[in-house]
């Protein structure tokens, strides 16, 4: 047992229990919306607030939120979902800095892969709402636009709060991916862009009734977002 420990082989293992605990944890979990952002934006920050605006808001939906456990943005999200009938769902991860659980997380679960974890946030997702954000927020936006483009997963709802904040990064896709022929234009209609909490759930309310009409009796509307993965 313990060469195998030393091993590489040993890493398939510790794997291969994170997607179990994952799954099994998560599997019935309903329709949920993962909320991406900054985890340096604190409490009083308007971005903050629309988090949990965004949370309460999904939550009276009947909507589940899922994070990745942190604080800033996550706590905010988790914040409003928290003891509303909906769970509230953090992933969290062990990092030598910046991951601190926040305390709003009725189904909490740590990884120790960002990979194992990264699947969690897309496979019980029914739309992704993101928040300004570091290189962590913009790694799972560009991920989830690429599952999308390339049809790996189902089309779904990729929200991304605050003009101000994103506007320059769509101008720039427009201005050097689309006209060098990196992009197609029609790609970039994956992306909406609003400014409040209101539109991001209203645009999630409108999506649930499109599954519902797709998918009835599903209530996890649509079934497993990564059944192609």
């Amino acid at each position: 047992m313990e060469d195998l420990k030393s091993s590489e082989a040993w890493r398939v293992f510790r794997i291969q229990a994170e997607l179990i605990d994952g799954i099994e944890t998560l599997n019935e979990l309903g329709p949920a919306v993962t909320v991406f952002g900054s985890s340096r934006l604190p409490p009083g920050n308007p971005y903050y607030e629309a988090a949990v605006a965004t949370g309460r808001l999904l939550a009276d939906m009947g909507v589940s939120v899922i994070t990745g456990g942190g604080p800033g943005i996550m706590e905010g999200a988790n914040k409003g979902n928290f003891n509303s009938g909906s769970r509230s769902v953090g992933l969290n991860i062990a990092l030598p800095h910046e991951q601190t659980p926040n305390p709003f997380q009725n189904v909490s679960l740590t990884f120790h892969y960002f990979f194992t974890r990264k699947l969690m946030f897309v496979k019980y997702a029914c739309g992704f709402i993101i928040f300004p954000g570091g290189f962590g927020t913009l790694d799972e936006l560009f991920e989830a636009l690429t599952l999308v483009q390339t049809e790996r997963i189902r089309h779904f709802p990729i929200v991304m709060v605050g003009r101000d904040y994103w506007q320059g990064l769509i101008d720039w896709l427009h201005a050097q991916a689309v006209r060098r022929h990196c992009l197609d234009a029609g790609d970039l209609e994956l992306l909406t862009l609003v400014d409040t909490a209101e539109e991001a759930a209203a645009i999630i309310q409108s999506h649930l009734e499109r599954l519902a009409e797709h998918y009835p009796g599903d209530r996890r509307k649509g079934g497993d977002n990564t059944s192609d993965l």
